[in-house]
């Protein structure tokens, strides 16, 4: 049984795992430097750093159970401008990742669906995100998933730009 819950505090520790886990599963290949992959990891997703995101009352965090175990993970960041981006209620799916092994259920969709219908409940209208130019399969789920092509930024590791495309859809 597929069930997706809001983030509280009580699942901090849990997203912080999940977080390192499937961000090294989805993008650490592609990063050269593994001690800069762990680096990374120790700075973005840290317990104390998932805490303090979740503290913050424009972000909102998203679990994806598959049975009792956490299969994957949202990020939403409320009020999130982007120079793309025309609307002024747009929010920033800032991450959506499933568990490698989970992968072969299609939740994905479903984590996307509910995350998008929580964004039209805040009364946002435009949702954007970014995926790395390499992501082939990511690039898919998202065109598959309507959202549109209307930019690039670089996301930075270690001083190292990788060239992301920014999708947009609206809700």
């Amino acid at each position: 049984m597929i069930k997706i819950k809001i983030a509280t505090k009580a699942d901090t520790e849990v997203l912080a795992l999940l977080g390192r886990q499937t961000w090294s599963e989805s993008h650490g290949h592609y990063i050269e430097n593994k001690n800069d992959v762990l680096k990374y990891l120790d700075e973005n997703f840290s317990v104390s750093k998932t805490k303090e995101h979740i503290n913050n009352p424009n972000q909102r965090f998203y679990i994806i159970y598959a049975g009792d175990a956490p299969a994957g993970y949202a990020k939403l960041i409320v009020k999130a401008p982007n120079e793309n981006i025309d609307s002024h209620h747009s929010c920033r799916l800032e991450r959506i990742f499933i568990l490698k092994d989970f992968i072969p259920l299609k939740i994905g969709k479903q984590l996307l669906t509910f995350v998008e219908e929580q964004a039209k409940a805040l009364q946002l209208d435009e949702m954007w995100l970014t995926v790395y130019i390499k992501n082939k399969r990511a690039i898919r789920f998202y065109e598959k998933n309507e959202f549109k092509n209307v930019g690039e930024l670089n996301f930075i590791v270690s001083g190292k730009a990788y060239h992301n495309i920014v999708f947009s859809k609206k809700l």
